[in-house]
C-alpha cells in the first residue's frame, strides 16, 4: 500500500475513535436523546453529505457518499473509504454522527445496527453438543473486540460444544489475507492450542501489526507466539501455502450460506443470532443452546475487562 494511503487510514482511525469518545461524552450529558438536537429535521440526502464534507475535511478526502436510509430516528450513511464499505449514523438535524448504533432489547437479546432483532433464548436450535461460530475479518477491529470474549467461553466450554472461529474475509489486504490463513491453519493442525493463540493475537499481534498494516510485521509476531506456545510454526507456514487458499474460500463459503455480511458475526447450531459482544452475554446465548446445559453454564464471566464492558456496536 502507497505510503499516503497509510497515512490517511492512520488520520482517518484517530479522528474517529477521538469522535467516538467525545460522543460518549455527549451521551452522558443527554447531548443525543432526542432524535434531532436542535429540534429541525433536514432532507437525508443533505445530512449524509454534509458528513462527507465533514470527514473529508479532517482526513484529507476520500470519503464518498453511497447512499442514506431512515433508521428510526436517526439517518444511516453508508459511506466508500479506499474501496471498502462502512456507515455511520447521524441525528435527523445533521448536527451530531455516531459511529454504530444498537438498540437496547432486554438481558442477553438486541438489535444490532437496526437488523433484525434475534430472540437468542427462544430461538437458537438446540443440540446435545452446540455449534458455535465467530465469523470475523482477523484484522477488523470489531472482530478483535469479540474474539477476546469469545476465546474466554471457548475456554469455559470447550468440552462441551465446538468452536471455531471463521475467517471469511481480507478487505484489509495482504497482511490479513495472511493471518486469516494463519488461524484457518492452526485450528485444522492444533486446535488445542488455537485458543492461546488467538487471545495471544488479540493482546499482542493485533496491537503490534494492526496500525502499521504490515504483513512482515504479522509473520514476525504469528511466528514468535506460535512458537512460544509450543505451537510448531514451520508446519504451519507450510500449511498457509500449500492449503492456506484452500481453507479460506472454504470458510469464505460457509459465511456465504449462513449470509454472513459483518464481521463480527456469531453462528450457533447454524443459526445467526445478535447478543451483546461480551464473554457472559455469548455464554447465556450458547448455553441456551444445550439439550441439557452443562454445570459450566453457571459460571459468571465477569472478572477482566473484556467480560464486565460491551464491545462497540459496529462491525467491518
Amino acid at each position: 500500500m502507497p505510503e499516503e494511503s497509510i497515512k490517511i487510514s492512520r488520520r482517518a482511525l484517530f479522528f474517529i475513535m477521538a469522535f467516538v469518545i467525545v460522543l460518549a461524552v455527549g451521551f452522558a450529558f443527554g447531548w443525543l436523546i432526542r432524535p434531532s438536537v436542535t429540534g429541525a429535521v433536514i432532507a437525508g440526502d443533505t445530512a449524509g453529505q454534509n458528513l462527507v464534507d465533514f470527514l473529508n475535511e479532517r482526513i484529507g478526502g476520500g470519503i464518498s457518499l453511497v447512499n442514506v436510509a431512515e433508521e428510526g430516528p436517526l439517518y444511516k450513511v453508508t459511506l466508500l473509504y479506499q474501496g471498502q464499505e462502512t456507515f455511520a449514523y447521524t441525528t435527523k438535524d445533521g448536527e451530531y454522527f455516531i459511529i454504530g448504533a444498537e438498540k437496547i432489547v432486554s438481558g442477553t437479546e438486541t438489535e444490532t445496527n437496526a437488523g433484525t432483532n434475534t430472540n437468542v433464548n427462544k430461538g437458537i436450535p438446540k443440540s446435545d453438543k452446540p455449534s458455535v461460530e465467530l465469523f470475523i475479518w482477523s484484522y477488523c477491529p470489531y472482530g478483535v473486540q469479540a474474539q477476546g470474549p469469545f476465546v474466554e467461553v471457548a475456554n469455559l466450554l470447550g468440552n462441551t460444544a465446538d468452536f471455531n472461529v471463521v475467517l471469511y474475509h481480507d478487505g484489509h489486504g495482504a497482511y490479513e489475507t495472511q493471518q486469516n490463513k494463519i488461524q484457518a491453519c492452526i485450528q485444522k493442525l492444533d486446535k488445542e492450542k488455537y485458543w492461546s493463540y488467538a487471545e495471544r493475537f488479540v493482546q499482542e499481534i493485533y496491537p503490534n501489526c494492526g496500525a502499521s498494516r504490515d504483513a512482515d510485521c504479522d509473520k514476525t509476531e504469528s511466528i514468535k507466539s506460535m512458537d512460544s506456545l509450543g505451537i510448531d510454526s514451520t508446519k504451519i507456514m507450510s500449511c498457509v501455502t500449500s492449503e492456506g487458499s484452500t481453507l479460506l474460500n472454504e470458510q469464505i463459503q460457509q459465511a456465504r450460506e449462513l449470509g454472513v455480511t459483518g464481521s463480527p458475526t456469531l453462528a450457533i447450531n447454524g443459526m445467526v443470532v445478535n447478543v451483546v459482544r461480551n464473554a457472559d452475554s455469548f455464554k447465556q446465548a450458547i448455553c441456551s443452546a444445550y439439550n441439557n446445559p452443562p454445570g459450566d453454564c453457571g459460571t459468571t464471566l465477569e472478572t477482566t475487562a473484556s467480560t464486565t464492558t460491551a464491545t462497540a456496536a459496529g462491525n467491518c
